[in-house]
């Protein structure tokens, strides 16, 4: 059904910079800092299939705390969500991480927007305790491994270790294929991830776009 990127005009708080984003460069950076085990844009699309299996496990978790039942998780659910998973966050970040995967402001989190939400959370999670609470809850052991596949990719692509992905970043890590066509292919790539059009993708913006890539949007339509 055309995928997130279509559904929206601009994602919500992405022209001024939120605590929230200011947390995530920060912590992107110090994974860029480690380095990318990731070689090439190529072997990111050829783990496509196993992330979009991993990720779409994600579905009862989401239906788990969709506690209406309405295709979406509202504040109050999300709340109960974390409580539930025993990860503790202030009544701001709560509304922080709500606002910013709420990306077509409808006041709930759908299913792609969800899985945007848990890579985020995990990432300012990063310590042991919360990580495996979290994960002996929701019974999925894959899904740490994709996250950090997610990270890695980010990474890969932010040759400058500045937290952002550029244009011109892009254009490297997709140049490195040795592929023709790869000027147009990364300008498509890019494209899709920078909403704002201000020449700069954050990690978000790479979450959401990668969602459409794998082709986790289209769970919502089936």
């Amino acid at each position: 059904m055309g995928g997130v990127v279509g559904k929206v005009e601009l994602p919500k708080g992405n022209i001024v910079e939120s605590k929230l984003e200011a947390k995530v460069v920060e912590v992107m950076k110090g994974r860029a800092s480690k380095g990318s085990s990731i070689k090439s844009f190529n072997s990111i699309i050829l783990k496509f299939p196993k992330i979009d299996t991993s990720l779409r496990k994600c579905k009862d978790i989401f239906e788990q705390f969709d506690e209406d039942r309405n295709g979406a998780i509202d504040r109050l659910e999300l709340k109960h969500c974390f409580h539930n998973l025993e990860l503790n966050f202030t009544e701001e970040e709560v509304n922080d991480l709500f606002n910013a995967c709420d990306v077509n402001e409808d006041m709930g989190i759908e299913f792609n927007e969800f899985i945007v939400l848990l890579c985020l959370v995990y990432l300012l999670k990063e310590k042991p305790s919360a990580l495996l609470q979290a994960k002996s809850v929701m019974s999925m052991p894959n899904l740490e491994s994709t996250f950090e596949t997610l990270v890695d990719a980010f990474v890969f692509l932010d040759k400058n270790k500045d937290g952002y992905v550029s244009k011109n970043e892009m254009i490297q890590a997709i140049d490195e294929t040795g592929e023709r066509s790869s000027a147009r292919i990364a300008m498509k790539r890019f494209e899709e991830m920078d909403w704002d059009k201000n020449g700069s993708v954050n990690f978000k913006e790479f979450l959401f776009a990668f969602t459409r890539w794998v082709g986790i949007d289209e769970a919502e339509d089936d």
